[in-house]
């Protein structure tokens, strides 16, 4: 399968858009033809272990290229790293008819980013050893809190491969900041920039642009590549879940085959939910993709207006992965939705970049209305609805999860007032887990406000009996590897970065 880029101008095989990640242009690579899944092929994955059913989705993409053995493999080794026998179970709520919780954090850093992190790096080997690629490997990626411990993960000491992550500071949680500021490694590094997500983000991909970094890099033997959700390699095993879900709605006597269904999604940089439509178009039956935005609500503003304007304040909220300004992937969706126009999908990145905004036109926004279903969730919403799942159902959830449980019932409220005997299940992924974001949930929970965070973990586990993982309980005692915050400037992370790559700043200094 080849794959082109959204801006136009591009022609690649599979194995030459993962290990590029962002294509020259500075667009996103997508398939050439979305392939399909039969419902044959649906029913056929009842008998599948979550691997083999990744493995057979990934196969649609890549299995010509990187061969159906070899996927298998890879997945069977991925999610070995995950805990329990199921590495993403489907938990329905007892006493909530037709609600069911997708949980996608019981991978080695709590997050659903392991979901297709814990697949990159045996995907990228494979894929430059597909297309002839020799030099190492910089992994470069800004982060708003998970993708980036989970690239430092797994990626950490792997072989032809540097792993350089930057996130803004002040604007992640703190358990989210002391799983990258701890990272072992002898190839990894971090820093703090000064400012919001957007900004580190906007700064970072400029980087993969710039044809005097890369050739600093090329000097060096290395070549750039991305591990966030830029990377079509980290889409694509997330639309694996999707199908899984609804698969075990089948097993479980949910569902019959060919019921349609709706996913919750909590919205950040675009990325699971944009898999979910992708689920869609290769044949999955969904209904709708509910869109959960936070405060900074320019996702939700965008479907319900048709206008993606950034002319707004920017709020710190307790879901601190979806304060995202700029969602880097509705740049897939725009360049689907215009009939795949990327002259017209540029044009709007240079509008958004220079005005600050772009709209689509009207027949655009009835096709997003079709599919999609989108509202925001303030933090007193959010805790609201943490609260009442928990109080009256006793599951507990993170607070980016609790956007979504949030946005799900004004989506259900919504739904009755058409039809009052709708009873179409809905599925919320749950994206993190609440051990996470402990005092945040606590909070939640009962009302109590702890300034530790670790005493936040007690409370919450004496709270709701909820086991807490070992790897975020034994941060507490581990010494802090990097303390760097840089300013948010191209030269200063481009020296940065390249001071990383000769071994001059490994653990980084206290301060840049």
């Amino acid at each position: 399968m080849y794959f082109i880029s959204t801006r136009g101008g591009e022609k690649v095989t599979g194995a030459e858009a993962i290990v590029q990640g962002l294509a020259k242009n500075g667009g996103l690579y997508v398939p050439e033809t979305f392939p399909t899944i039969s419902v044959e092929e649906i029913e056929a994955m009842a008998d599948m272990s979550y691997p083999e059913r990744a493995a057979f989705v990934l196969g649609k993409y890549f299995a010509e290229e990187l061969g159906t053995e070899f996927l298998q493999e890879a997945c069977e080794k991925a999610y070995a790293s995950f805990e329990g026998s199921d590495p993403v179970p489907l938990v329905k709520v007892d006493g909530q008819e037709g609600l069911y919780v997708l949980e996608l954090f019981h991978g080695p850093t709590c997050s659903f980013k392991d979901m297709g992190m814990t697949l990159l790096p045996q995907l990228l080997k494979k894929s430059c050893e597909a297309a002839g690629v020799k030099e190492e490997l910089l992994i470069l990626a800004a982060t708003s809190g998970d993708a980036g411990k989970a690239a430092m993960e797994c990626f950490r000491d792997v072989k032809g491969t540097k792993v350089a992550i930057f996130y803004p500071d002040e604007g992640v949680a703190k358990m989210q900041r002391l799983q990258v500021c701890i990272q072992d490694g002898n190839n990894v590094t971090v820093s703090a920039v000064k400012g919001s997500f957007d900004d580190c983000q906007r700064t970072v991909k400029r980087l993969f642009t710039s044809e005097d970094f890369n050739e600093k890099l090329a000097k060096k033997g290395m070549r750039l590549c991305s591990a966030n959700s830029i990377n079509f390699a980290r889409i694509a095993p997330q639309i694996a879940y999707y199908f899984s879900a609804y698969v075990d709605l089948i097993t479980s006597d949910q569902i019959d085959m060919g019921d349609k269904i709706d996913f919750v999604v909590s919205a950040g940089n675009f990325g699971e939910i944009l898999a979910g439509w992708y689920a869609k178009q290769m044949g999955l039956p969904v209904r709708k993709l509910v869109c959960a935005s936070n405060r900074n609500k320019v996702v939700a503003d965008f479907f319900a207006k048709g206008v993606y304007d950034v002319k707004r304040n920017f709020f710190r909220t307790m879901s601190p992965s979806m304060d995202v300004m700029v969602a880097s992937n509705l740049e897939r969706l725009l360049f689907e939705i215009s009939g795949r126009n990327a002259e017209l999908t540029v044009q709007r990145m240079k509008d958004l970049a220079k005005e600050k905004e772009y709209s689509i036109t009207s027949a655009e926004k009835k096709t997003l209305d079709s599919e999609f279903f989108s509202s925001f969730a303030s933090e007193d919403d959010t805790v609201e609805a943490m609260y009442e799942i928990f109080d009256e159902y006793g599951y507990a959830m993170d607070t980016h999860t609790g956007v979504a449980l949030a946005v799900h019932m004004k989506y259900r409220e919504a739904c009755l007032k058409v039809d009052e005997k709708d009873k179409t299940p809905s599925v919320v992924l749950a994206s993190g887990n609440p051990y996470k974001f402990p005092q945040d949930v606590l909070y939640a929970l009962s009302g109590n406000d702890v300034k530790d965070s670790f005493k936040g973990i007690k409370r919450l586990n004496l709270l709701t009996a909820m086991k807490p993982p070992k790897c975020l309980l034994d941060l507490r005692y581990r010494p802090l590897r990097f303390k760097s915050v840089i300013a948010n400037d191209l030269e200063k992370i481009s020296n940065f970065v390249l001071r990383f790559v000769d071994g001059e700043i490994v653990p980084v200094p206290d301060q840049e």
